[in-house]
């Protein structure tokens, strides 16, 4: 017989001989190499699926980021806007203090700047303004700066209208982040 014919393959263990089924050259080699193919494929498999795990998770927590971003950026504007169109006569040193206490940069310099003035206004004027936020959306943002859009209704009652007048406010407000917050840096009246 040949040598690529019929063999046994025969084991001794213990003084007993065992034996496996015959197999042919080509058969044993064939079966080897199914067997190396199947584990790389799993290795391979393995691999790609580790990788697209960690990208989705990757693009879920970016996608997590962004929303957190957004909600915070909104907030901060929209708290921004209160606060600028809710001012009191009888405490307004603690109104444009909460006004001050979410500024930065220019804005901070020019409110603080007017606030002696506009403190002898609302009183002379005996001013309340009661704000209240519409609207609030993002025109841009990025991780260090935002702009947004904000609609703000307000009575606002004093000497002159002593039964309130009704305004409405369209704001841009320009926001930075520093220090883990979100502060407002420029407000126009837009629109």
């Amino acid at each position: 017989m040949s040598e690529t014919m019929n063999r046994t393959l025969s084991v001794t263990v213990s003084g007993k001989i065992l034996s496996s089924r015959a197999w042919s050259g080509r058969a044993w080699s064939g079966r080897a190499w199914s067997g190396r193919a199947s584990s790389v494929a799993l290795a391979v498999a393995t691999v790609l699926t580790t990788a697209l795990t960690i990208w989705l998770v990757l693009g879920l927590y970016g996608q997590h980021d962004r929303a957190q971003r957004r909600q915070d950026i909104l907030a901060a504007a929209r708290q921004s806007a209160l606060n600028f169109t809710s001012l009191d006569y009888r405490h307004y040193d603690r109104d444009s203090a909460n006004v001050l206490q979410g500024a930065t940069g220019d804005f901070k310099k020019q409110f603080a700047a007017q606030t002696e003035q506009l403190t002898k206004l609302v009183a002379a004027n005996e001013s309340v303004s009661e704000g209240q936020i519409l609207d609030a959306g993002i025109v841009r943002s990025d991780e260090h700066s935002a702009r947004v859009l904000v609609v703000a209704d307000s009575t606002v009652t004093n000497t002159a209208a002593p039964k309130g007048e009704a305004r409405t406010y369209r704001l841009q407000l320009d926001l930075v982040h520093r220090n883990g917050r979100w502060l407002t840096s420029d407000v126009e009246f837009v629109g």
